[in-house]
């Protein structure tokens, strides 16, 4: 006989398993997945000190007798009957969906504010389209009061020669002098002082008194069209941001002006003589504007002066603000690029 097979048989079992159950859990929770669909229908009954041997032989086919008054077995009863008690979640009230007509009114109220449009670009849009005509209207003023004008005016064919004596160049050397006082901040002695020839003022005080009235006016036009430039300055710089904003602006104002200049052409082609003497009315309104025919004033700036002057000057508003209408026209394709601007922003 083999010696190691003795020691075996000799050697005594320690077994310190009470329940003599060493390969089965005692319950069903302490088993894996594999584990208890593999379990065998029904377990050995574990003794009890309290002689609960019996109770637990004629539990149902599948459990084991559970220790009274233990809370892990307690809390996993439930579960093993199927019959769980679940208690309301403190949130459950807010799972609950709302009538429809809420839900619809919050749905409403979302995409206005969404879709809702900042209130200061709009205003500065409304004003650009106001201050603009006059914005351009200054502009083109500017450009025409300047000797460069009056050489053209001078020089061209058709233009009425001065029947008391003056030449194309007379006219442009003195009237380059009644030109320059309007842009300049000298006093009336820059036009008083004019002698002729002769020795005679080119000037009388009557032509020099309003001469001064319409430096007045000119340099206080001069003055608010800086402003205004300062104004779409500072539009450009608020409306940048927005694509196309500023651009919608300009679009607008340039339609006013192209609707204001055709109704005053209108108007001056309607009647000229009118035309003329309301506008003196409005900005002369102390009457000092009438002259003689042999007046310096009217000798250089006769009545077709006026004439192509205002038709130069409603000229070049209608082709400037025809280009804004062209270049700034709010196409779908900058207005879909704008909105998608504005949404990611």
């Amino acid at each position: 006989m083999d010696v190691t097979e003795d020691r075996h048989e000799l050697r005594p079992e320690v077994n310190l398993d009470d329940s003599q159950d060493t390969d089965e859990p005692a319950f069903d929770w302490m088993r894996t997945a594999a584990a208890s669909t593999s379990a065998p229908a029904a377990h050995r009954a574990e003794p009890s000190p309290a002689g609960t041997t019996a109770e637990a032989s004629s539990a149902p086919a599948g459990h084991e007798a559970e220790a009274p008054g233990d809370p892990t077995l307690e809390a996993t009863a439930p579960e093993r009957s199927g019959t769980a008690h679940l208690e309301p979640s403190p949130t459950s009230a807010l799972q609950v969906r709302p009538p429809e007509d809420q839900v619809a009114r919050r749905a409403a109220q979302r995409d206005a504010a969404a879709s809702a449009r900042p209130v200061a670009p709009r205003v500065l849009q409304v004003l650009m389209a106001i201050f603009l005509p006059f914005l351009l209207l200054i502009a083109a003023v500017r450009v025409i009061a300047t000797p460069a004008f009056l050489w053209l005016e001078y020089f061209r064919p058709g233009f009425p020669g001065d029947g008391y004596g003056f030449s194309a160049d007379d006219r442009l050397t003195y009237g380059s002098y009644a030109v320059d006082y309007l842009s300049n901040f000298a006093g009336r002695r820059y036009l008083g002082d004019l002698v002729l020839p002769s020795g005679s003022a080119l000037f009388t005080d009557a032509e020099v008194s309003h001469m001064a009235d319409v430096k007045l006016v000119i340099l206080s036009t001069y003055g608010a069209g800086v402003l205004l430039l300062a104004f779409f300055v500072v539009a450009y710089l608020v409306l940048r941001k927005r694509r196309g904003a500023f651009g919608r602006g300009l679009f607008a104002g340039a339609i006013v002006t192209f609707l204001l200049v055709v109704g005053l052409a209108v108007l001056a082609f309607l009647g000229w003589q009118q035309f003329f003497t309301d506008f003196h009315r409005i900005f002369f309104s102390q009457g000092n504007w009438s002259f003689q025919l042999s007046d310096t004033l009217i000798r250089l700036f006769p009545s077709q002066f006026w004439m192509d002057s205002a038709i130069a000057i409603g000229v070049l508003v209608l082709v400037v603000s025809s280009l804004m209408i062209i270049f700034a026209w709010p196409m779908k394709r900058r207005s879909a690029e704008a909105e998608g601007a504005a949404a990611r922003e």
